[in-house]
């Protein structure tokens, strides 16, 4: 059966910025977008037609009405594709992407299945928005508007990153918290062990949106993000847990998120994003 892939990309830091972070993830949807229109098509899927549809026009807009178009956007790929990728830019977008995802499901009658967001990070992401929105907001959105719409779970995070009260918050309102020291302890074969954990042999086919935040991954890989961290995920391991998470559940979409390429060394961190890609676009056979 032929599956249609969208790509869609947010050239936007502000996010980043107004959360004091290192910018430059506006400039990775053109790196990257570059970088994989280079790359060897020959295992791409037969059965998998690929569309980028381009990106997000956020010019003279504050970053509120960034948002409200982005989810606009979202929401009308999210339905008229099968499967999605997003490219950031910074983390606040996964919030319109959140949104658009549970929009879909909340209107997708034949859906009996609780959807699931997973966020694939170093934070937590759920700072208040007293100041409002910046890269460290979406989940406290999303939470705070929705959390009765979905089941979310943290990976990855590091202690070090996030302050205690964020980590209570999140706990509180029924977020599911797997730490990297977490993994560490079933490394390297923690994919297993958080598959278990989400309890997706119960379900079949559950909707999934994947949320990466690079820098959940170790500076060896990933040097190019607004916060880069020695210890932090590899590559290989993700990429076990990927394909048993497409196995097991219906991952609709994915955002990719922070690529900073003038922090970067060699493309690394950017390649490592086409490289999601492509494995997310071959568990698709």
């Amino acid at each position: 059966m032929q599956k249609s892939l969208s790509l869609f990309s947010y050239p936007d830091d502000e996010g980043i910025k107004i959360n004091n972070g290192r910018v430059g993830a506006s400039l990775a949807p053109a790196v990257i977008c570059q970088l994989l229109q280079k790359s060897k098509k020959d295992f791409w899927p037969s059965n998998v037609s690929f569309t980028d549809k381009g990106f997000l026009n956020t010019k003279d807009l504050n970053l509120k009405a960034k948002h409200d178009s982005a989810i606009k956007s979202a929401s009308q790929l999210i339905k008229d594709y099968d499967y999605n990728i997003f490219i950031g830019g910074g983390h606040d977008y996964a919030y319109p992407d959140g949104i658009g995802f549970l929009d879909y499901y909340k209107n997708n009658k034949s859906n009996t299945e609780k959807p699931l967001i997973l966020n694939i990070d170093a934070h937590l992401d759920v700072r208040p928005t007293d100041n409002g929105f910046n890269s460290g907001t979406p989940f406290y959105r999303l939470l705070s508007e929705r959390k009765k719409e979905f089941e979310f779970w943290e990976i990855g995070i590091q202690k070090q990153c996030n302050t205690k009260e964020h980590w209570e918050w999140c706990l509180s309102q029924q977020g599911n918290i797997i730490s990297n020291d977490e993994l560490l302890l079933h490394s390297p074969s923690w994919s297993k062990y958080v598959l278990n954990k989400l309890n997706l042999d119960s379900v079949t086919g559950r909707p999934v949106y994947l949320s990466i935040d690079i820098d959940a991954f170790s500076s060896s890989y990933a040097m190019g993000c607004s916060q880069s961290w020695p210890l932090g995920l590899i590559p290989h391991e993700f990429f076990l847990f990927l394909n048993l998470l497409m196995k097991n559940s219906h991952v609709k979409l994915i955002g990719i998120y922070e690529v900073s390429p003038p922090l970067d060394q060699d493309n690394k961190t950017s390649n490592l994003a086409v490289q999601i890609i492509h494995h997310f676009a071959q568990a698709l056979k």
